[in-house]
């Protein structure tokens, strides 16, 4: 009998970087224990990652103190830490429908980002059960 492994699920909604960061710093520290990671973009979290908005370290209010720390530090970009999640294979990138048509968007425009585009139902069944969500 295979064991399927833990699954961590993150809800994104927020364009916030410190939340975006957040979300997807959770989401490599699962990828590194091998857990199955799901990132389900909404609202402002996705109209940041269709426009390529990811290596913005855009905090709000500003906090110049802490941005220059980030950079001298080295620490990674919300986009290098997506570029990691992708590259463990433990990865799901999801799109909300109902998001995409709110920022006048629609699947095809997201399908360079993401690896698939779902509705609330569907979000609902994949994740039913998952101990482990997160919504920032």
């Amino acid at each position: 009998m295979t064991v399927e492994p833990p699954r961590v699920v993150l809800f994104l909604h927020s364009a916030d970087y410190d939340r975006l960061h957040q979300g997807l710093a959770i989401g490599a520290a699962a990828a590194a224990l091998g857990q199955k990671v799901e990132l389900y973009f909404f609202w402002w979290a996705l109209e940041r990652l269709l426009d390529g908005r990811l290596d913005e370290a855009d905090f709000h209010p500003p906090r110049p103190d802490v941005a220059d720390r980030f950079e001298a530090k080295g620490l990674p970009t919300a986009r290098q830490l997506l570029a990691h999640l992708r590259a463990s294979g433990l990865c799901l990138v999801v799109a909300c429908t109902g998001s995409l048509a709110a920022l006048g968007r629609d699947a095809q425009a997201a399908a360079p980002h993401v690896d698939q585009v779902l509705g609330w139902t569907s979000i609902l069944q994949r994740t039913a059960g998952v101990a482990e969500r997160f919504y920032l």
